[in-house]
């Protein structure tokens, strides 16, 4: 892969981009950029790598004409425009699992520092004060933590905290009661939970859907002397209401890692003695800082060349476990899409994909990319991330079957295009590793995908595979393999033919004089 061209932004540690230049990748470190500076130079590269430090807004997204993969070496992502990377056929991938213990530990040492006071009480001591009873603390044993954000962070601290003595409340609408009991945390609606605990730490991505999760509302019905702290992403509370519960007393202290606006110098928040403040420090370890640029480069040289995808935004994960049982499907999905789009006159009113067999006890969000991918890739130009985009946006609806029975295939995936008035099938397999097309419409067929197909569908009448050979045999064209169908004697009929080498429009119109074909084409796979 020595064509591929990495720009690395933000200072990214060695032990990352060295694993990219093991694997024969041209890698640039450039430091920070401007949104001006990236603009001039991305056109150059297919991946570019970040931190927090570098913008990537829309306006270098468009100038990106190469561009396969936006790396973030951390945890957010809302300094990439992940909307439209999307849609250009961008992948937006983070590293999430990196600073994991960093932030956590940072988590818990904020919520100590407020419950004893330890910034404050280190600040008097420096200036000459012996304060003792100004300082009075509090233990954590037998207090209640809320915690807003189940991922990998908010488990962690959870953990943390069980092993302080604290009993664990959490909101998490995408965790399930049996995951929660198995790691003994109680789950409660946002309400519930900012009623009851005597510590609330956040650890939720920053959405539309998540901005401002704690304000008015949320604040107005917690307990007095409640103690709230952020290591997350700031704009998930509301700090102007935040601000205004600290003055009345109702929140006891803050600690934020995390600001709205940062850096938050003409923060109010900065001149409250009862709040904690650090400058975004939750991933700032040397070991997070060596884990995210490894794992991000990891991800990149997975993505590249084995198309195992993790940690991605904008795209359905598949780690390397998943990916070796179903990459046979995979290619299967693409061809089928590529097959199918071919033996079409037009774009279709709506597409059905069923998944049936072993198949359907995955997730098939992989397979529905490839699919539409392959189908979409004769009428425009598409990636596996903007594919559903796409086909939405070209009015195609999309229907999708599951089926546990796959008659006497361990599995099958059948694509159907349809229009009002008819519709065209095309169904496949994996057999032994090998790729087979199994049915086209309702006609059991047994052909490759794989270098050029002659399609007929024709009146089962005798003479035909004659005629044909002899044409393509004037066309020095060797015939690799041919499967027949047919419903019933004298019907309706298909002829396929694996071909050697393409064989160009001309001779596809003298084939088609045979009085008993009704429709023929030639499908490159």
């Amino acid at each position: 892969m020595g064509n591929t061209k990495v720009l690395v932004t933000d200072n990214l540690e060695q032990e990352g981009t060295s694993i990219l230049k093991k694997a024969n990748f041209e890698v640039d470190e450039k430091g920070k950029l401007s949104v001006e500076e990236l603009e001039k130079i991305i056109g150059r590269y297919d991946v570019l790598i970040v931190r927090s430090g570098t913008r990537v807004p829309s306006s270098v997204i468009e100038k990106a004409d190469n561009l396969k993969i936006i790396g973030r070496a951390g945890v957010g992502v809302d300094n990439v425009d992940v909307k439209t990377a999307t849609a250009k056929g961008i992948l937006v991938m983070n590293a999430p699992e990196g600073n994991t213990l960093s932030a956590s530990e940072h988590t818990i040492g904020l919520i100590l520092s407020l419950a004893r006071n330890i910034p404050q009480a280190d600040a008097s001591l420096k200036t000459g004060k012996w304060e003792r009873n100004r300082f009075m603390g509090t233990e954590l044993f037998g207090k209640i933590i809320g915690i807003i954000g189940l991922g990998r962070i908010g488990k962690r601290v959870a953990s943390i905290a069980h092993s302080l003595g604290m009993k664990v409340l959490g909101y998490d609408p995408y965790m399930t009661e049996e995951d929660a009991l198995s790691l003994n945390i109680s789950l409660m609606t946002l309400e519930g939970l900012c009623m009851q605990s005597d510590i609330i730490s956040v650890h939720t991505p920053l959405v539309p859907e998540t901005k401002h999760l704690l304000s008015e509302k949320q604040f107005f019905i917690m307990k007095d002397g409640v103690m709230i702290v952020n290591v997350a992403r700031g704009g998930l509370i509301d700090e102007d209401i935040l601000i205004k519960y600290i003055k009345n007393g109702k929140v006891r202290g803050v600690a934020l890692d995390v600001f709205e606006k940062e850096p938050p110098l003409e923060s109010e928040l900065l001149k409250l003695d009862n709040a904690v403040v650090t400058p975004h420090l939750g991933a700032s370890t040397r070991e997070a800082q060596v884990n995210v640029a490894r794992d991000i480069c990891q991800q990149i040289i997975e993505a590249i060349q084995k198309k195992i995808i993790r940690n991605a935004i904008n795209m359905s994960t598949m780690d390397e476990k998943l990916y070796e049982k179903m990459k046979g499907y995979l290619t299967l999905s693409e061809k089928l899409g590529i097959f199918l789009s071919q033996l079409l006159d037009d774009i279709p009113e709506s597409l059905i994909i069923e998944y049936a067999g072993e198949i359907v006890n995955y997730d098939v969000s992989p397979l529905r990319a490839y699919v539409l991918k392959g189908f979409l890739e004769r009428f425009c130009p598409v990636t596996y991330v903007n594919a559903p985009l796409i086909l939405r946006e070209k009015g195609i609806k999309l229907n999708e079957i599951k089926n546990k029975s796959a008659g006497e295939f361990f599995t099958t995936i059948r694509l159907e295009a349809k229009y009002s008035n008819e519709s065209i099938s095309v169904t496949g397999t994996v057999v032994s590793e090998k790729l087979k097309i199994v049915k086209i419409n309702d006609f059991d067929v047994e052909a490759i995908p794989q270098g050029y197909l002659l399609i007929c569908l024709n009146d089962d009448k005798p003479g035909l595979m004659g005629y044909i050979g002899t044409i393509i045999g004037k066309k020095n064209v060797n015939i690799a393999s041919m499967t027949l169908g047919r419903k019933e004697k004298g019907g309706q009929a298909i002829t396929v033919l694996n071909l050697d080498s393409e064989i160009d429009k001309q001779t596809i119109k003298e084939i088609e004089k045979f009085s008993g074909i009704w429709r023929i084409k030639l499908v490159r796979c």
